[in-house]
């Protein structure tokens, strides 16, 4: 679905009264010195509302979750140029040899949709794969699960990892997908990352020394290198993360965490710059929060948040860098402002505070959620 069927779709300003209760439109109003239209609360602030200002020097996956995380990325990324070609000789020689390939294609910055539509066919003729990058840290593989087979795109990724660590490059990225020249082709929902892992401890280490429980949504895993991940529920898609997320917290035991990523704020919309798409995402995500609601019991926290910007109506289609909203919401939270946060790693500091597990790492935890 494109843009031009979500604007047929969806129009008029943003609906999310819910988000608007929890705090949405007052961070904002915070980070920017504007309440947007249409999300000032119509009543009493029923979350607690905060703005996070991200530290890490990248503005990508894995810098915005495992700063949340406690593990601010201080260092500089790898990039690769905006040039043709892209990526070192050195590096697309060992992985053609390596990876028993007749050659690569792209090898150029490209969105990942329009790179597909343009060598897809090429692709499937001549079993190339297509390998391509951004302005983030990355290196993607794009490949068609049948002609090529998504075990061997698995594979050559698992290869150009390695072959990527001297070059600090943060995700080696798995894009497969279906379909034919005639009818056109898709990406499949069986997208993998293959991350650096993180170069101290977060909370997932904190919390699995602790042997509390762990289960992570949707791409957690990947980000994290399956590293303190515990329970990995893959899936795809914003309903289908979120309906793993609220049946893994109504399971979870006592003292444990639930993280969840949804990816199709970032992917779907954010990067294909689609208005109407993000804004009806955003207000089916509203209309499930009944559901959070009801899962999060006293005693228990719920914090919503954002890894990094990815500005539907700014120009090209990599990540933008802005202020992330933190949403707190659970029947022991004291509504009111949690400030202006130096780094998202007061989230995690934080959540570790709120479930009595030592924490030495980088965050300030809020103030305290409910009366003593």
């Amino acid at each position: 679905m494109g843009a031009g069927d979500h604007e047929r779709l969806r129009i008029g300003p943003l609906r999310l009264p819910r988000l608007a209760a929890l705090g949405l439109g007052l961070a904002a109003e915070a980070s920017t010195g504007r309440l947007p239209p249409n999300l000032a609360p119509s009543g009493p602030v029923e979350g607690a509302w905060g703005v996070g200002v991200e530290t890490s020097k990248g503005k990508d996956t894995p810098s915005g979750h495992w700063e949340i995380a406690g593990c601010p990325v201080a260092f500089a990324w790898g990039l690769f140029p905006n040039a043709r070609p892209a990526f070192p000789t050195a590096l697309t020689k060992t992985l053609i040899r390596e990876g028993g390939l007749p050659g690569i294609l792209g090898d150029r910055h490209a969105p990942g949709t329009a790179i597909i539509d343009e060598f897809g066919a090429e692709h499937v003729a001549t079993g190339k794969p297509i390998v391509y990058t951004s302005a983030d840290s990355v290196l993607q593989i794009a490949a068609h699960e049948e002609a090529f087979g998504l075990d061997r795109l698995y594979d050559l990724c698992r290869l150009a990892r390695r072959l990527c660590d001297p070059y600090r490059v943060g995700r080696v990225i798995a894009r497969p997908f279906v379909g034919s020249p005639q009818g056109g082709f898709r990406r499949t929902g069986h997208r993998k990352d293959f991350a650096t892992p993180p170069p101290t401890d977060t909370i997932l280490d904190a919390l699995s020394r602790a042997g509390r429980p762990v289960a992570t949504i949707g791409k957690i895993g990947d980000i994290f290198a399956h590293r303190g991940t515990g329970a990995e529920i893959r899936c795809h898609g914003n309903d289908a993360c979120l309906s793993a997320a609220v049946d893994a917290f109504g399971a979870l035991p006592d003292g444990g965490l639930v993280f969840a990523n949804l990816i199709d704020f970032d992917s779907e919309f954010g990067h294909r710059r689609d208005v109407p798409g993000y804004a009806a995402a955003l207000e089916a995500f509203d209309a499930r929060l009944p559901e959070v609601r009801a899962a999060v019991h006293p005693g228990d926290l719920c914090a919503i948040t954002a890894d990094h910007g990815n500005d539907p109506t700014w120009r090209g289609t990599d990540h933008t860098r802005e202020h992330a909203p933190i949403l707190l919401l659970g029947p022991d939270v004291l509504p009111g402002p949690l400030g202006r946060r130096s780094t998202l790693a007061d989230i995690g500091a934080s959540v570790l505070a709120h479930l009595g597990v030592p924490w030495a790492g980088p965050g300030q935890p809020w103030r305290p959620l409910r009366p003593d």
